[in-house]
């Protein structure tokens, strides 16, 4: 089924790299066995694009499972090199929409924390600074819209990320006080039946070949925004 629907959901390509909107639910990469990802249904358009021909794609970043958003891949290794410096040098921008439970002290501002990784567990907590293995995160938030919803507060943020840490939005908003809307992991006594309030909305880079600047946008579709698409 879903490689009927791929094409829908590719936003650019040309010989160096594919940009495309990855639903929530679906990984970027196999979690398990028998669960389609983004990587291989990708791979496999592309192989039914040139009959005979293995196809190169990098992941040369992800999204959490339950994220939607803009991602790129690269079609070459050149790409994927590329691409790669620039994402970890935080010369690609990346833009976020977030539903909170619960509302910033103000209306825009910066979070700045030291996370470290679980790996065990597949969960990252903020730590004090000194920490062994902290890493520090940054984020930069703005307040979109709030209301009031069953006695509840909520908030659509918009974030951009100034570094890239494990699960850095989710982890951030949670120790500020505001955790995202839907979140199991790190918000699990929160309001059930819900999309993960996360949508990666937004991707800015250099393309690897001929270095104009690339902008992506898309627009959630998860039931966490149903109350904000005005805003959008």
């Amino acid at each position: 089924m879903w490689n009927d629907q791929i094409n829908e959901n590719i936003l650019y390509e040309d010989k160096e790299i594919l940009v495309c909107r990855k639903p929530s639910g679906m990984p970027v990469q196999a979690a398990r066995i028998g669960t389609m990802d983004m990587e291989s249904a990708l791979k496999n358009y592309l192989a039914q694009k040139t009959p005979g021909k293995i196809p190169y794609l990098a992941v040369v970043h992800r999204l959490d499972q339950p994220v939607e958003g803009v991602l790129v891949f690269a079609k070459t290794q050149g790409a994927a090199g590329n691409l790669s410096k620039q994402i970890m040098a935080g010369g690609a921008g990346k833009y976020y929409l977030a539903v909170t439970e619960g509302v910033p002290g103000k209306q825009e501002g910066i979070f700045i924390d030291y996370l470290k990784k679980n790996g065990k567990a597949n969960m990252s907590q903020a730590v004090p600074e000194n920490t062994p293995g902290a890493k520090k995160a940054i984020l930069h938030y703005r307040v979109l819209d709030q209301k009031e919803m069953n006695g509840k507060s909520r908030a659509l943020l918009k974030i951009k990320l100034e570094t890239g840490r494990h699960h850095q939005i989710r982890v951030q908003l949670s120790h500020a006080g505001i955790p995202l809307l839907g979140d199991r992991k790190y918000n699990p006594s929160g309001e059930k039946g819900t999309s993960l309030g996360l949508c990666s909305c937004g991707l800015e880079f250099k393309h690897p070949k001929t270095g104009k600047i690339m902008k992506f946008e898309t627009e959630p579709q998860g039931t966490a925004f149903l109350d904000f698409v005005k805003k959008l």
